[in-house]
């Protein structure tokens, strides 16, 4: 099999020759300082992993008085081409800081602004200030936000060019500046997620409200979706993890809102994976019944979280697709070849069986030695079936 037929058996729960191994993102930092600035597929070439081309592009609609940012640089992590409006403009400024690369966004609309501040360690960025300070925020949101479109033609043009290599990925679009494609994980960038989580006991209407708001705009683009040459698109996120919220706040909260993307998604003829990097265990029967079509990272505990891989095989995996499981933490570097091909056997032993599964790390990587790599792609290339 290429690599693209292997990958794809397994999202159609199906045996493929051998277990398909690959990664999530890989990361530009990992790639600049472990590999001198390799581009990702020479990085998937040199370790023999099945590969994966992320793209998110996005396109204004002009009809609705949409343009692309004039004034956005270089797109950030899990950022795409931002749309603007008249109504709806982007502003940055950098703000000195001793130790961290540290910008200050305004959202300018006809009726106020909105602010938010990113810092970035060259590894991560994060919010130091979060969009929404008063609840009356979610109004200016509601009223003036643009919903971005899927760029079908730029999609179909990557993945005519990216071929039999792999599968071409992406994912539902992210709040501008800085987001997550799931509809709470969103909206706990937008409000922090201790603040969220507390305002669904004080105000759960408002944060219903908020939801609704969100949710919208990304219906619309994954309405847009239609004739994309994706083979997987990503919702989710780890805010709505097992080891940050309940499973009565993912029941009433979570899962009416990304349900809804996945109908749509499935509408517009669109696989979907749901990604879940944290506590899952309590959880894997609610995500499956959203309707995905696969299902990540499966976080093992000594990564902080709480599967068991095959546990979860049993419970779920004639369900849906599992893609994860590999602890990247202790076995990419600091430890012998001899444990990181256990680690690999360990995971195809208790989620391997009957295909269904996509060896990977739980989640990103910033380094690893190079021999425990080598090691990783090849023990998976005996998993045969």
């Amino acid at each position: 099999m290429t690599s693209r037929q292997r990958l794809l058996a397994a999202l159609e729960r199906r045996r493929p020759d051998r277990l398909p191994v690959t990664t999530h993102h890989v990361m530009d930092s990992y790639l600049a300082d472990c590999l001198g600035g390799a581009l990702r597929m020479e990085f998937f070439a040199r370790y023999g992993l099945d590969p994966i081309l992320w793209t998110v592009p996005h396109r204004p609609d002009p009809a609705a008085g949409e343009y692309t940012d004039p004034d956005q640089g270089p797109p950030g992590f899990l950022e795409s081409t931002r749309v603007s409006s008249d109504n709806w403009r982007v502003l940055s400024q950098p703000i000195p800081d001793p130790d961290y690369l540290t910008t200050r966004y305004r959202f300018v609309t006809p009726r106020g602004e909105l602010t938010m501040v990113l810092q970035d360690d060259g590894k991560s960025s994060w919010v130091s200030e979060h969009l929404i300070k008063n609840k009356s925020d979610i109004e200016l949101i509601a009223q003036f936000a643009t919903a971005p479109k899927c760029d079908v033609d730029e999609v179909n043009r990557q993945a005519a060019e990216f071929g039999e290599n792999g599968i071409v990925r992406g994912h539902i679009c992210c709040f501008d500046v800085f987001g997550q494609p799931g509809v709470w994980q969103d909206a706990c960038c937008l409000t922090g997620t201790q603040e969220l989580i507390m305002e669904t006991f004080d105000d759960p209407q408002w944060v219903h409200e908020l939801l609704e708001v969100l949710l919208l705009r990304k219906l619309t683009f994954a309405r847009s979706l239609a004739g994309a040459a994706y083979d997987l698109l990503e919702l989710g996120g780890g805010s709505a993890s097992s080891t940050v919220i309940s499973p009565e706040i993912f029941e009433e909260y979570v899962a009416p809102c990304d349900s809804r993307i996945i109908e749509a998604a499935h509408g517009a003829g669109q696989r979907i994976v749901y990604h879940v990097c944290g506590g899952i265990m309590p959880l894997l029967e609610q995500i499956v019944a959203m309707g995905p079509d696969a299902v990540e990272t499966f976080t093992p505990p000594a990564m902080g979280a709480d599967t068991d891989l095959a546990e979860a095989k049993r419970r779920i995996g004639d369900k849906v697709c599992m893609i994860g499981g590999f602890d990247q933490g202790h076995f990419f570097s600091g430890c012998t070849p001899e444990e990181t091909r256990a680690e690999v056997l360990r995971c195809f032993e208790q989620a391997g069986a009957g295909g269904g599964y996509i060896l990977a790390p739980s989640d990103h990587f910033f380094a690893a030695d190079d021999n425990l790599m080598h090691t990783f792609a090849a023990t998976a290339a005996e998993c045969t079936y």
